[in-house]
């Protein structure tokens, strides 16, 4: 019977010290758009990753942008890859310019699978004659 309890009392103590592994999740993302005369440019980018309670990781990515102009020419462009180790990046752009009226932006979004979502957007206009108005917007979620 003594060997019965010390058994039960270890068997509660190793139980009570063990950590729960609980699924944890991470998002993020930024966009943002400029736009004067009759220009206008927008990009965002967003990822995410979790990692389940046997230690199984999933990510994902995405990006996007667009642009259009009165009377100029528009360009948008998206690109996407797998870096270095558990990495994914993207990279979005958008600009407008009609004769040097302009506007842009670029978004660009890192995960790193199981750790974090990092995104930064920088939207930039211009009018000839004028100071350029410009923006950043960055997010790191841990």
């Amino acid at each position: 019977m003594r060997t019965l309890l010390t058994t039960s009392a270890v068997t509660l103590l190793l139980a009570a010290a063990s950590p729960v592994v609980a699924q944890t999740s991470i998002t993020g993302g930024s966009g943002g758009s400029a736009a004067v005369g009759g220009t206008s440019a927008s990009t965002v980018g967003t990822g995410g990753t979790s990692t389940s309670t046997d230690g199984r990781t999933g990510s994902s990515i995405a990006a996007g942008g667009s642009a259009a102009t009165t009377d100029g020419k528009a360009r948008t462009g998206v690109s996407m890859n797998k870096g270095n180790g558990p990495v994914m990046n993207s990279n979005a752009r958008a600009q407008a310019h009609d004769g040097g009226t302009f506007s842009r932006s670029h978004t660009r979004t890192k995960v790193k699978a199981g750790q974090e979502v990092g995104s930064t957007t920088k939207t930039m206009s211009h009018v000839p004659g004028s100071k350029p108005t410009m923006s950043t917007t960055s997010t790191t979620a841990r």
